[in-house]
């Protein structure tokens, strides 16, 4: 079974100068019972279908299975998928021994920015990059899949 273990982070500093690399995002998801995330999403020229299990209490970890599909049935199943769709560009950005993906938002959620860092183990002690600002692992808002019913507005961001 894979186990998905991450931190999010809020931004609260530049980071695309230390970037490596970028890639567009398009993604949906399907009606599922509770519980249960199936996402679909574009990776620049790639399709991919996840299913992602309940969250730990602590937002931690969860289940998670991915497999890449061909793009084209990606996008057939994009049209199925409830409340439209995340567009989003995603940046690598290496900080001393690990690598953040960093979010940038489009569309209705254009502002928000996210990071987040995949661990090996919940315990894991890891880098603190200079441009994370308030964490948010483990609030629902926060979810891909509950962004996508949200404006940016229902956030409640910090000002800058």
């Amino acid at each position: 079974m894979a186990l998905e273990i991450e931190r999010k982070f809020l931004l609260q500093g530049p980071f695309k100068e230390s970037a490596t690399s970028s890639s567009h995002i398009i993604q949906g998801y399907m009606p599922t019972q509770p519980g249960v995330t199936v996402r679909v999403r574009i990776r620049d020229s790639q399709g991919f279908l996840t299913i992602k299990g309940n969250s730990s209490s602590d937002g931690l970890s969860r289940y998670e299975w991915e497999k890449e599909i061909p793009l084209s049935e990606a996008k057939d199943l994009l049209n199925l998928c409830h409340n439209g769709t995340i567009d989003k560009t995603r940046y690598l950005v290496p900080y001393r021994r690990v690598t953040y993906e960093v979010d940038v938002f489009h569309g209705k959620l254009e502002g928000l920015v996210l990071a987040e860092l995949e661990l090996d183990d919940e315990n894991q002690v890891f880098p603190r990059a200079p441009f994370l600002g308030e964490e948010v692992t483990g609030n629902p808002h926060y979810y891909n899949s509950v962004l996508l019913k949200l404006s940016l507005a229902d956030l409640n961001l910090p000002k800058k």
